[in-house]
Order: C-alpha cells, then sequence, then structure tokens
C-alpha cells in the first residue's frame, strides 16, 4: 500500500474510533428530537440533567456580565491541519459534525483541553435565526461549537461528558453577510451527507479560520451540553464577534440535510436543530473585555448616547461663549461711542474759536 494511502487509511481509523459527547447513546436507547413527543419540551423526563441547573444556551446580557481582567486569551495549537489530511464529515442525525484529530487542542483554560468534533446549528429558510446562544434577546443566523474535553483529566470525550469540567466549547456566532470560503470547505460536502448516518472524507484545513475576528474577547461561563443529556459539565467560550457566510452558504445549510435515513419513508428536513435559551439561575458571565451595554429598545450603544449627550453639553456652551463674548462686544463698543462723543465735542468748540 502506498505511504500516503496507508497514512490515510490510519487517520481514518482514528476518526472512526475517537468517542464522541455531543449526544452520546442513552442507556436505554431511547431516541431525542427537537420537535414531536421526543422534543425539547420531554427532554427532561428521559435525561433528568436537561431539567436541572446550569443549562445551556443562554441570553448574554447587561445584567449578568461581570468584566474579569484575568480571562487571558486561548492558544489555539494544532488547529491548522494540512490539506494532505482528511476530517471525517458526518450527518449523525441533529447536525453536520466534523470530527477534529487527537492533537488539537486549546491552551488558557484551567486544564488542557483536546479537541474531538464540531457541529452546527441552524434555523430554517423561512426563519434564519438559528443560533442557540442570544446577546441582548438577538438571535444571530447560526452557530458553530467545537467541542473540548480535559485530557489532563480524562482519558477520552466520552468518560470526561458527565464530569465536572471535563468539556469545554468554543461558540461561533454566524451572521449573514459575505461569502465565507473557510466556512465552504465544510459547506461544499452538505450534498454527501444529506441523510442520517452518510459520512465523507474531506481534505483537512486550518480550523482556526472558522474563528471570528479579536478571539480574544469573548464571554465565558460554566453551563452543559445543549443537546440531551445536557450535562452540566462545559465551561462555556462565546466569542464576541460573529462571522459571517452569505445567504447562499445560509441556504446550503438550511435545506440540504436530513435528520432521517436514505429509506425512510417519511424523510424530515433537519431544520431549527437549536436548543432554546434556558433559565440563568443567578450565575454570572464574565467577560474578557470591557463591555458598552445597549440600551433596550433604543438600538443604540451607552457610548454613542454620552458622545451625543456631551455634544450637545459642549454646544450649548459654545453658543453661551458666542452669546456672552457678542453682548460684551456690543457693550464696549456703545460705551466707545459715548466717550468719542465727550473727546470730540470740545474739540469742535475749540476749532470754532479759533476761526471766529
Amino acid at each position: 500500500m502506498p505511504r500516503g494511502s496507508l497514512h490515510a487509511a490510519t487517520v481514518l481509523l482514528l476518526l472512526i474510533l475517537k468517542e464522541q459527547p455531543s449526544s452520546p447513546a442513552p442507556l436505554n436507547g431511547s431516541k431525542w428530537t427537537y420537535f414531536g413527543p421526543d422534543g425539547e419540551k420531554s427532554w427532561s423526563k428521559k435525561y433528568p440533567s436537561c431539567g436541572g441547573l446550569l443549562q445551556s444556551p443562554i441570553d448574554l446580557h447587561g445584567d449578568i456580565l461581570q468584566y474579569d481582567a484575568s480571562l487571558t486569551p486561548l492558544e489555539f495549537q494544532g488547529y491548522n491541519v494540512s490539506a494532505d489530511q482528511v476530517f471525517l464529515l458526518a450527518n449523525n442525525g441533529h447536525s453536520v459534525k466534523l470530527n477534529l484529530p487527537l492533537d488539537m487542542h486549546i491552551q488558557g483554560l484551567p486544564s488542557r483541553y483536546t479537541a474531538t468534533q464540531l457541529h452546527l446549528h441552524w434555523g430554517d429558510q423561512n426563519d434564519p435565526h438559528g443560533s442557540e446562544h442570544t446577546v441582548s434577546g438577538k438571535h444571530f443566523a447560526a452557530e458553530l461549537h467545537i467541542v473540548h474535553y480535559n485530557s489532563d483529566l480524562y482519558p477520552n470525550a466520552s468518560v470526561a461528558s458527565n464530569k465536572s469540567e471535563g468539556l469545554a466549547v468554543l461558540a461561533v456566532l454566524i451572521e449573514m453577510g459575505s461569502f465565507n470560503p473557510s466556512y465552504d470547505k465544510i459547506f461544499s460536502h452538505l450534498q454527501h451527507v444529506k441523510y442520517k448516518g452518510q459520512e465523507v472524507l474531506i481534505p483537512g484545513f486550518n480550523i482556526e479560520e472558522l474563528l471570528p475576528e479579536r478571539p480574544a474577547e469573548y464571554y465565558r461561563y460554566r453551563g452543559s451540553l445543549t443537546t440531551p443529556p445536557c450535562n452540566p459539565t462545559v465551561i462555556w467560550t462565546v466569542f464576541r464577534n460573529p462571522v459571517h457566510i452569505s445567504q447562499e452558504q445560509l441556504l446550503a445549510l438550511e435545506t440540504a440535510l436530513y435528520c432521517t435515513r436514505m429509506d425512510d419513508p417519511a424523510p424530515k428536513e433537519m431544520v431549527k436543530n437549536f436548543r432554546q435559551v434556558q433559565k440563568f439561575d443567578e450565575r454570572l458571565v464574565y467577560i474578557s473585555f470591557q463591555q458598552v451595554e445597549i440600551l433596550t429598545g433604543t438600538g443604540l450603544s451607552l457610548g454613542i448616547i454620552l458622545s451625543v449627550a456631551l455634544a450637545g453639553v459642549l454646544g450649548i456652551c459654545v453658543i453661551l461663549a458666542v452669546s456672552i463674548w457678542l453682548f460684551r462686544r456690543k457693550k464696549s463698543s456703545k460705551k466707545g461711542d459715548n466717550n468719542k462723543g465727550v473727546i470730540y465735542k470740545p474739540a469742535i468748540k475749540k476749532e470754532t474759536e479759533d476761526h471766529a
């Protein structure tokens, strides 16, 4: 077997054997969906943690945010994967999932966290607001999750998924904008994983390209998996700045996939695969950036409001200053006219007397 083929086969075997934490199979074999009898409202009946504390996603709003100067930028190591290597892209019936290599990890958390997979959440073409986390009540078009497990403490993601601080998830908010070539390295292969259970190998690429600008700006809180069994074991890092994909790319994500297998007599489109925002239970969200609060109902930031107010005050001061200056000038001019009259009249009188 050629060396290149052997390498690819080895990588594929490692990817297939790698255990994933996004939605482990329950012991009783129960299934779950986002809608219907097994939908989100009934998750807690089969998965008690889904009705418990520390649940995700949440709404990130000003009342719960607290700046933390100790939150340092994350380091992304092994994220730049050569195109000679391969990723396994799969339809797991709930999302499209990309298995990640074993040498990819992040540092900057209390432990080292090794990457295991990434997946997406989205809405549908009639309601393209499918992010799980919201910011001040605002939904984004979609959301990317890059899942890592605590490799300092646990041997794999499956073991770590129900342990304290076992998982760390990076969340990227996605909104509609210009074409994104980095995301198209995933989206261009969606047609090969249309149905549940289908898989395809795709060329490796730099996963860091999927992150937004200024990744040092983020929200940090302790929460849970957003799918059953909803284990409250996740350290969440939600990046402040969104990435953009084109309308065509978003439409492809919203229309290409099915939750059902190819031979299912009642195919179901994979749409609106996001969990609703959960109660926050008086937790705090720590932020790595100085927050500029958005004033509810105005759409204007506090900075803009203060700038306008300051400009107004300065304008009033200028008007007052000009008014005072004009008043003083007018008063001075009037006084000057009176003085000229006193000096000038004796001169006229003297000149008249000289001529007489």
